[in-house]
């Protein structure tokens, strides 16, 4: 099924990375990005603003809120604007039907999490700026939201715009429910891809099908891919399988996410974790 619809959330951080990423997408697959903004909501600053405050105060402090989310929006939507134009991309709803890529921006009033949650249930993708790109912590809550409540992909973009997506394609095989599902999610890419390799080591297997079981399944879809396997890094799978990946030359990895636990793997580490924190391509993930 060919890509259609594309989430791109954009916070107070508004990567441009992902918007540039967002809008290549959409021209190679001709599909429609929404952008979507998510304000603050000024009423919730009332239960953070403590005992002792007058409610003028809490007016007050209401009102700036206000202020400063209308302020920041209309920022963001001015690189919204500013980054369409570049691409060339038409400013439209989404029309059925349309063989042009186009998008459109809305701000809506929210807890960002829940409402881009909701939305990517009813997009074929979303892209997400890399977890680096920002210090407080809102890509990572909007990733891990999309990921463990919408049932879809979700594309993390490098931190610098690419400038190619999906020809050379590695897919990172561990057997998991999490790795075939994020294969599943990837069938459009690789039907188009130039080259597709299959990432797998010994250290990162799990119970399942092996590598060459997932060539087979492949070449029914008309997917020829090569495998390979590569060693960890001292010691480090994440950090063996990102410098297989680049070996490769791969303008797109495609993983299962968190096939351990995520505490566990902010706890002790793991790969997809390193993953997340040194990817220097996209990625593409699903759990």
């Amino acid at each position: 099924m060919p890509i259609r619809k594309i989430l791109l959330p954009l916070n107070a951080t508004a990567s441009e990375a992902a918007l540039g990423a967002a809008l290549l997408i959409a021209g190679l697959w001709r599909a429609h990005v929404f952008a979507l903004h998510v304000r603050v909501d000024s009423r919730d600053v009332a239960p953070l603003a403590g005992e002792g405050l007058s409610g003028a105060m809490i007016e007050e402090m209401m009102s700036a809120t206000e202020r400063e989310a209308g302020e920041r929006a209309r920022q963001i939507h001015a690189v919204f604007d500013r980054f369409v134009a570049e691409h060339g991309v038409k400013v439209s709803e989404p029309r059925p039907g349309s063989q042009e890529a186009s998008a459109h921006f809305a701000t809506v009033i929210g807890r960002e999490e829940e409402l881009v949650a909701q939305q990517a249930r009813l997009a074929d993708l979303t892209v997400v700026p890399s977890p680096r790109d920002d210090g407080d912590g809102s890509s990572s809550d909007v990733l891990h939201a999309v990921l463990f409540d919408s049932g879809r992909a979700v594309l993390i973009a490098p931190q610098t715009s690419p400038a190619t997506i999906g020809r050379r394609v590695a897919i990172a095989w561990n057997g998991t429910a999490e790795s075939a599902a994020a294969v599943q999610a990837a069938l459009p890419w690789l039907q188009r891809a130039e080259q597709v390799r299959l990432l797998s080591a010994q250290e990162y297997q799990r119970s399942g099908p092996a590598a060459r079981d997932l060539a087979d399944y492949l070449a029914l879809h008309g997917i020829n891919a090569d495998l390979a396997t590569f060693p960890p890094v001292e010691r480090d799978v994440g950090a063996g399988l990102l410098a297989a990946t680049r070996a490769f030359g791969a303008d797109l990895l495609v993983m299962g996410a968190y096939s351990h636990s995520r505490l566990r793997q902010l706890i002790l580490g793991g790969v997809t974790r390193h993953v997340l924190e040194h990817a220097d391509l996209p990625v593409l993930m699903n759990r």
